[in-house]
């Protein structure tokens, strides 16, 4: 047989780098793309772009979007809301009107009445008691006015001359004794002084006599015959009246008529305005018999001349 001779190839293939294997593409080879690679990513740029500035103002337009949303619920609701109805002369009349029907008000004479009952208290002329542990003997009554919060009453001298004692009831019903500290006998005035007074004593409110006039509303508080506190309502009848006093030593001047009814007992009490201040003392009234009744004509001293009494001013 025929020798076969093997020959190898005097070309070597180029021995293989591994490492170079290995090695990634450098940046510049990673870079080197496909035109449509490069087109491609040009595409996906805007895109990313506009995702990145939807976000960064997604917060404000979610608020600016509720708020819109909710004024337009506020104004579908004003539109469907009917208007405010606008009243009118003979609505507000009809409503009080319906008032004045359904609902009884209190009068003149008891807001009167209400403002100064606090202020007005029964002054007494006392006696020893028949017995030891008895009361007192209540010898005579009459009526006084609160004018300072510190125990003041203003009073007649007639209801306070003569007695041995005084004793005065507050309105809340404390009982104290009393002094006199003062008097003015041409307007038959006293100013007593209680030695025990109420914590939560309410002085009466005065009032000049400079804009009354004949036909005002006026209510006298007292305690006529001993029973009371009573009020009477009357009017004013005239002004700077003159009345033969008690005694029948002077004229007392000044005086205000009135007609509200007034009895033994209503000496020294207030005479009252509608608005419950205090214009004037009960003083007398007038009876040509010898009768000590009230037949319809009754006098008071000025405030003005009984705060003077006290040296103080009625305003």
């Amino acid at each position: 047989m025929g020798r076969v001779t093997l020959y190898s190839s005097s070309r070597r293939s180029p021995p293989i780098n591994r490492r170079a294997a290995l090695t990634p593409p450098s940046p510049a080879s990673a870079s080197a793309e496909t035109p449509d690679d490069a087109a491609g990513t040009e595409n996906r740029r805007p895109r990313y772009g506009w995702m990145k500035a939807i976000k960064r103002v997604e917060k404000p337009l979610l608020i600016v979007g509720g708020g819109l949303i909710a004024l337009a619920v506020f104004a579908v609701y004003s539109a469907q809301k009917p208007a405010p109805h606008a009243f009118t002369q003979a609505d507000i009349d009809a409503a009080v009107l319906h008032t004045l029907e359904t609902k009884a008000l209190p009068s003149t004479a008891s807001r009167a009445y209400d403002a100064i009952r606090p202020s007005v208290v029964r002054v007494r002329q006392l006696g020893d008691a028949p017995k030891e542990g008895d009361r007192d003997i209540e010898k005579s009554v009459g009526t006084g006015v609160v004018i300072v919060d510190k125990g003041i009453i203003l009073t007649n001298l007639h209801v306070v001359a003569g007695g041995d004692r005084l004793g005065v009831v507050f309105a809340d019903g404390t009982e104290s004794e009393a002094t006199v500290i003062g008097m003015q006998p041409e307007n038959d005035l006293a100013v007593i002084q209680a030695k025990k007074v109420p914590d939560d004593l309410v002085p009466a409110t005065l009032r000049g006599t400079g804009d009354l006039a004949p036909g005002d509303e006026v209510i006298a508080v007292g305690f006529p015959f001993g029973i009371g506190p009573t009020v009477t309502s009357g009017v004013v009848s005239g002004l700077r009246r003159v009345h033969r006093s008690r005694d029948g030593s002077h004229d007392m001047v000044n005086l205000i008529q009135f007609d509200a009814a007034a009895n033994p007992g209503s000496s020294g009490g207030p005479l009252v305005t509608a608005d419950g201040e205090v214009v004037g003392i009960v003083t007398a009234i007038l009876n040509p018999t010898e009768q000590h009744v009230f037949i319809g004509i009754g006098f008071a001293v000025p405030i003005e001349n009984a705060a003077s009494a006290v040296g103080i001013s009625p305003f």
